[in-house]
């Protein structure tokens, strides 16, 4: 038996496929989305958005690092989401964006790949070169893992397979470049990777490893495949993701078990930071996921496709919480169905999110924060959020300049509403206007009752109960100082 001392429960290496099978069974179908709405999901049975704030992604392919105690912690904050890159092509250098201590970065010789290590020292990172033909069972172990005490949890894993290479640091540490295997492979430009026709061969290998980690994951319920981060960037072409979406699907019909006979791990792809039109959107991907998506435009310009609109990594705004907290409310209120912010308090010996990381860090993520993440998905999951819908109508024009207001509802039986000063702190747009501020809405007859929720610390105030003739009422906004929520429900559904 193969085990590793670090972690709570593993499992024999040939015993693998027969417990991940009664774990899929005992569990049920994958994360689909929600037939009902499929801007959400549906996760063992209940309607589910995903919320986290979480490690800047080495989980995995960093063994100096603690997943157990880190998914304890998202567990304890009640976040149900995490991101993990796969390493089969990507690592980043110490010091990389700025990040401390940052998990993407491993130490010397503490990076571990899919693929074995042959017998020819000189990788760039430490160690012996790695054969692009073997794998390496211990990564697959530990990616089983991971995966394991995260269903544990009902935390869902982003696997992310492909990443491109931003300069050339990234591209001198890559299994995939030639300096850094003995198969003879990698020898092309780092902006060539991720393409049909220029590849140097590698298109071979990629197909073969997302089989493999298919193939390996295929018996859990709580996974997902982003093909490939921020594809924006380093000449990663859109045929090439198309074809990695196929690729996935076609692992997945071959790896099919009668446990997930009702479907298929959902595909994700990301399109754009900020905010994109999406083209030609591939028919098997589910979640077309946007960065720093800050304003929310990038729901509201998507929203017909009827996939999940997601915000899965933001940061880059300084290490106050307002920026994300905001950003968080902004984009699920808008109709956004999944959130992720970069965490940097989680690092390899502070998995449980305690590192004080410095000043200058790039972005933010604390347990204060993660505690305010909690007071969004409790306002939400307070509605029965399948039956909403991004509703601009139900908010009379007549807000002040630099206030923003979103509002999800069903129509006459409940409102969830969003004021947002400015865009947040720590980001442009119109200056955030002080003092009161009047809200007028649109409501049809009935009655109701109102309730104004402090967004940092979930505390509730009493707006009053009301029987409404219809038409417009004043909604009494109380004193506050960045955002602040409304919820108002019709008497009889409370």
């Amino acid at each position: 038996m193969r085990t590793n001392p670090m972690r709570r429960w593993t499992f024999p290496v040939g015993c693998w496929c027969v417990a991940a099978a009664t774990l899929a069974a005992a569990v049920g179908e994958p994360l689909r989305l929600h037939p009902d709405n499929p801007h959400y999901f549906l996760f063992r049975g209940k309607p589910t958005i995903l919320i986290t704030s979480g490690e800047h992604y080495g989980a995995v392919l960093n063994l100096d690092f603690d997943y157990v105690r880190y998914l304890d912690a998202l567990a304890s904050d009640q976040l149900n989401l995490t991101r993990t890159f796969t390493g089969a092509a990507y690592v980043e250098p110490a010091g990389a964006f700025n990040i401390a201590r940052n998990t993407l970065a491993p130490a010397r010789e503490r990076f571990i790949a899919p693929w074995a290590r042959s017998d020819t020292a000189g990788y760039a990172g430490g160690g012996h070169k790695f054969d692009l033909t073997r794998w390496n069972e211990a990564y697959f172990q530990r990616f089983r893992d991971f995966v394991a005490q995260a269903a544990r949890r009902e935390i869902v894993v982003e696997v992310n397979l492909f990443c491109p290479m931003y300069d050339e640091a990234q591209w001198v540490l890559s299994p995939f470049s030639t300096n850094n295997n003995v198969n003879g492979l990698g020898a092309i430009s780092r902006t060539n990777l991720y393409t049909l026709d220029q590849h140097g061969g590698l298109l071979a290998v990629q197909e073969r490893f997302v089989r493999k980690i298919v193939e390996e994951l295929r018996a859990f319920d709580n996974v997902y495949y982003e093909i490939c981060n921020e594809p924006y960037f380093g000449g990663v072409t859109l045929a090439w993701q198309h074809h990695i979406a196929d690729v996935i699907l076609e692992a997945q019909k071959a790896a099919q078990t009668p446990a997930h006979a009702g479907g298929f791990q959902l595909i994700s792809q990301n399109i754009a930071n900020q905010s994109a039109t999406i083209q030609a959107p591939h028919p098997a991907v589910s979640i077309f996921n946007f960065h720093y998506a800050a304003p929310p435009n990038a729901v509201a310009i998507n929203y017909h496709l009827d996939k999940v609109i997601g915000d899965n990594e933001t940061g880059f705004r300084g290490t106050n919480n307002t920026p994300y907290r905001t950003e968080a409310w902004d984009f699920l209120l808008a109709g956004g169905g999944l959130y992720n912010n970069l965490d940097y308090s989680f690092v390899a010996g502070h998995e449980d999110g305690a590192f004080v990381y410095p000043s200058s860090q790039p972005g933010g993520g604390n347990p204060a924060f993660r505690r305010e993440l909690r007071v969004v998905r409790d306002f939400l999951n307070s509605f029965d959020f399948v039956k909403l819908r991004p509703d601009a109508s139900v908010i009379r024009p007549g807000l002040p300049a630099g206030v923003t207001a979103r509002a999800l509802s069903q129509p006459g039986k409940a409102y969830a509403l969003y004021l947002l000063r400015g865009a947040g702190k720590g980001s442009a747009g119109a200056p955030a206007p002080s003092g009161a501020i009047s809200l007028e809405l649109e409501l049809p007859a009935g009655a109701y009752s109102a309730e104004w929720i402090d967004t940092r610390s979930g505390a509730v105030t009493k707006a009053g109960d009301l029987q409404h003739s219809g038409g417009t009422w004043p909604a009494p906004v109380p004193p506050f100082a960045d955002d602040i929520a409304l919820r108002v429900r019709a008497a009889a559904t409370r």
